[in-house]
């Protein structure tokens, strides 16, 4: 089973995970989200193509570059979103709801998710845009690399969310159902596996 759109009886609530109300969770993805940036960009920066051994052709084609890096991060984490949305199309979700805080863009809906289909959709964006702008960097003149790879950094690292959630959940029962809001998400299981009173992530730390 992929999604439901009504909460099946038995179940009820047993965490929620806000990361825009929770500010010490907001504060630990943030930060892994650095982490990850850091693991995955000074390596290639020491080791493989240095960010200042780039030639970028005078102050035109210097802007040129940056102008299009900025542009390509505005329209990564449109279609980051999309892939959401889109995997939650294929799970079954007839009506995806796209919005921005002015800190997060989400994808959220009103529907059900059971665990296994739940982190295929928090963890689609990383897997397509990670293959489709890995191969864009081995194919992209060097001194278009380290635009491309910042795209990437972006992918992965920006991705912290996802992740922390995925590794939250994975040691719940397999039939935990997911209520994903986009920046918000609650999570139910069976009566048998849940405590007496719904409990919030922020209760339980």
């Amino acid at each position: 089973m992929r999604s439901v759109n009504t909460l099946p009886e038995g179940y009820r609530e047993l965490l929620s995970v806000d990361m825009k109300k929770d500010k010490k969770l907001a504060v630990l993805v943030n930060a892994l989200s650095l982490v990850i940036a850091a693991i995955l960009g000074f390596p290639v920066h020491f080791f493989a193509i240095p960010f200042s051994s780039i030639g970028w052709g005078g102050r035109t084609a210097y802007l040129i570059h940056v102008a299009v890096l900025f542009g390509g991060m505005f329209i990564y984490i449109v279609l980051h979103e999309l892939v959401h949305g889109i995997a939650m199309k294929l799970c079954g979700t007839k009506k995806v709801k796209y919005g921005f805080t002015g800190l997060y863009a989400f994808a959220g809906s009103d529907d059900y998710y059971y665990k296994k289909p739940y982190v295929a959709i928090a963890l689609a964006p990383i897997v397509v845009w990670g293959v489709i702008l890995g191969i864009v960097n081995a194919l992209v003149p060097v001194e278009w690399f380290w635009v491309v790879y910042f795209i990437q950094l972006i992918n992965l690292s920006g991705a912290a969310g996802d992740l922390y959630v995925t590794f939250k959940f994975a040691g719940l029962p397999k039939d935990v159902l997911v209520r994903d809001y986009g920046v918000s998400m609650t999570v139910y299981a069976r009566g048998e596996d849940g405590p007496a009173e719904s409990v919030s992530q922020t209760e339980k730390e």
